[in-house]
């Protein structure tokens, strides 16, 4: 068995005295690990990095062996992001919240997405709204999409600024506001992508929400924790600006 994709690393585990188990989430084969003989070596520690994009070449006698990684980097991002704390803290985020995807199962999708926000994460672009958004695709991605179309009580499409936490549906403003305070807040450029410079209150309003259905739906079932890493993220924008 052999294919060669690309792929982002998610994390490095060492393997004996000179290798690394390689977790990397790849466009066509999904998450999947691979064995680096060599992989602690100095020319190779600073590409194996958490962030970076690498082209693979895996290689196994049987398809569901744990095989044999080759990677060269394509796009290194790590050393770029690890100079800015909230960012780090965000690719510590989205590497660990992707490790929740189910291993070698395709998600085209998701891989560009989360290329996407490395991408901006490493040229100090915006990147918390689009890791907001994110989230909400990833939530899609494991099973949990919310639906944000129209109101769950008028079926309006319009006006809607609230998400039921029961339903995981939208709702509008009239019809929530008598339970306002039972309602989660929903952001506006979570419905408008063209919304490209959301205030950070309506990013930290973002994150609130996925994170509420993250751990409700995703890690609650599974008994872990949120990443600590999400929380510093969070904490980090919360004093920026």
């Amino acid at each position: 068995m052999e294919w060669q994709d690309e792929g982002i690393i998610l994390s490095v585990r060492r393997h004996g005295e000179s290798s690394v188990i390689l977790d990397v989430l790849t466009c066509h084969h999904g998450r999947h690990a691979g064995l680096v003989r060599g992989g602690r070596s100095r020319r190779q520690r600073s590409a194996l990095q958490p962030g970076n994009s690498v082209a693979v070449n895996w290689r196994a006698r049987l398809e569901d062996h744990l095989g044999n990684y080759t990677a060269e980097l394509t796009r290194p991002r790590a050393a770029t992001i690890m100079g800015d704390a909230a960012a780090l803290a965000g690719l510590s985020s989205l590497c660990t919240l992707l490790s929740l995807l189910a291993e070698r199962q395709s998600c085209p999708e998701i891989h560009a997405a989360s290329s996407v926000v490395l991408d901006l994460m490493s040229e100090q672009g915006p990147w918390p709204g689009p890791m907001a958004r994110w989230e909400l695709g990833l939530l899609s991605e494991l099973g949990f999409g919310l639906d944000l179309e129209r109101c769950a009580a008028t079926g309006r499409k319009d006006e809607l600024i609230y998400v039921s936490p029961k339903s995981a549906t939208a709702v509008s403003a009239e019809a929530g506001r008598p339970y306002a305070d039972k309602l989660l807040g929903l952001p506006g450029f979570f419905l408008d992508g063209r919304i490209s410079a959301p205030s950070r209150e309506d990013i930290l309003q973002g994150f609130a929400l996925t994170g509420f259905f993250l751990e409700r739906h995703v890690m609650g079932p599974r008994g872990l924790k949120m990443p600590d890493a999400r929380r510093r993220m969070i904490e980090k924008l919360m004093r920026i600006g």
